[in-house]
């Protein structure tokens, strides 16, 4: 599993580690059921503060990723859809209900302004 820091960001630490788990998560490369390496030996191979490591795994226990057991260690849950995939469900049902095709709903999203 690779997460990369990067202090210049000025996005704090234990967000870009959240965000990296959360990306292997999500990418498969970390399984449901698989332990994620003890908080101590994660922040020795980061080069960061063990309590930097709990909080994101913190963070991830409360998305329910992670299931954080004393002397366990942290272990996936599994993989939960983002909230992004949860609003194109949305979207893709609400264009059903309007009966709006999804080609029309993609050529929308293709047309509408970059944020």
């Amino acid at each position: 599993m690779l997460v990369r820091l990067d202090a210049g960001l000025g996005r704090p630490l234990y967000r870009q580690i959240a965000d990296g788990l959360r990306a292997a998560i999500a990418g498969g490369e970390v399984a449901a059921g698989e332990q994620l390496p003890p908080a101590r030996e994660m922040a020795a191979v980061l080069g960061v503060n063990m309590h930097t490591v709990l909080r994101a795994y913190a963070v991830l226990q409360e998305e329910g990723l992670l299931r954080l057991r004393r002397a366990r260690g942290a272990v996936v849950v599994g993989r939960r859809p983002s909230r992004l995939e949860h609003l194109v469900h949305e979207l893709v049902r609400e264009a059903g209900r309007q009966g709006v095709s999804r080609d029309d709903v993609a050529a929308m999203i293709a047309e509408a302004p970059a944020p």
